[in-house]
């Protein structure tokens, strides 16, 4: 068999559910597989140049169109169909830590995987960080008898491995909407309206990855046509139904955040209403020596109490009367 590792590629050939170990050129193992017509050809690949997809598009007959998405990369997930091969493309997602109350925090990272799949051979392509594939491959030899599925096993497994780490991406996010929750409705928190909806652009970024997705799974399940055996239909079934369930608990999210958003500017709108009570409040109290003072500030000759020998203490003692009365009343009524 083959095993070639270069950096960024990874290429083996399986006979009967099981790897070799000849070491073979891409090329070379493809011969080779097609030499014995049996087996198969599992090549990997990680952000390959436009010289080295040229160079796989030509060995194995890829379709040009499908060989150019795979430069350009950031495609949306789609299935299409080149004569006897499928071409898939599938999102992947990664969780960040980062702090919750931060407006700018990226939250999720968005990569991608391309799969070939053909009659002898699976191609993987992977953009961006997102890691497990050589653990797929691991699990797969393991399991002899599902690699004897033939290429469409591969395929699977990948679409199973992505889509199970959805589940633990919106597990980890479902933790920080939580947390937001508690946060809003603590009773004196304060928090940034603008935190909640950069989680909500997270969100939103994610189910742009997730959701298409959807139709390229219903697409394999259901269509006949495809070249896949019905024992793959019956797992990649079992794929579509957990997309289906991170699909709507990524819906539930867009809801709870948007609820989430008017509650906090709710939160905001009474707080500010608070503010202003309390600042109209000492304001009153203010005004009421202020005015007094003004009143005697103007010096006419002629004035009540300006002779007299108690008249400052006995307006000071009017100023803290009123003051002190309308201080009661407001803190009666939680204006203070």
């Amino acid at each position: 068999m083959a095993d070639i590792r270069s950096g960024e590629m990874v290429c083996a050939v399986y006979l009967n559910g099981r790897r070799f170990s000849d070491q073979l050129t891409y090329r070379e193992a493809l011969a080779d597989v097609r030499a014995r017509k049996d087996g198969f050809v599992w090549l990997g690949l990680l952000e390959p140049d436009e010289a080295t997809m040229d160079d796989v598009a030509q060995a194995f007959g890829l379709h040009e169109l499908a060989a150019e998405d795979v430069i350009h990369a950031h495609q949306r997930p789609k299935l299409e169909r080149y004569g006897d091969t499928l071409f898939l493309v599938m999102r992947t997602v990664r969780y960040l830590e980062h702090e919750l109350t931060s407006a700018s925090a990226q939250i999720v990272d968005t990569g991608e995987i391309m799969i070939f799949l053909g009659p002898d051979f699976v191609i993987i392509v992977r953009h961006g960080d997102f890691g497990g594939l050589l653990r797929v491959r691991d699990e797969l030899e393991a399991n002899p008898s599902r690699l004897r599925l033939g290429p469409s096993a591969v395929m699977h497994a990948a679409a199973d491995h992505v889509v199970d780490s959805y589940l633990g991406v919106i597990e980890s996010i479902d933790k920080d909407i939580d947390e937001m929750e508690e946060a809003v409705f603590r009773p004196g928190s304060r928090i940034a309206v603008e935190a909640i909806y950069q989680l909500k652009s997270e969100v939103v970024e994610l189910r742009g990855a997730v959701r298409p997705l959807g139709l390229a799974l219903r697409t394999l399940v259901q269509d006949d046509t495809l070249p896949l055996r019905d024992q793959i239909r019956s797992y990649l079934r079992d794929v579509a139904d957990h997309h289906t369930q991170v699909t709507e608990q990524i819906m539930n999210f867009n809801e709870s955040l948007s609820a989430l958003i008017n509650a906090a500017l709710a939160k905001v709108g009474v707080q500010q209403n608070t503010d202003m009570r309390k600042i109209s409040a000492w304001a009153a109290l203010a005004a009421v020596p202020t005015m007094i003072a003004g009143i005697y500030g103007m010096n006419f000759e002629h004035m009540p109490e300006l002779t007299w020998h108690f008249g400052y203490p006995a307006v000071i003692a009017v100023m803290l009367v009123i003051c002190g009365g309308l201080y009661a009343n407001f803190h009666r009524n939680d204006w203070l």
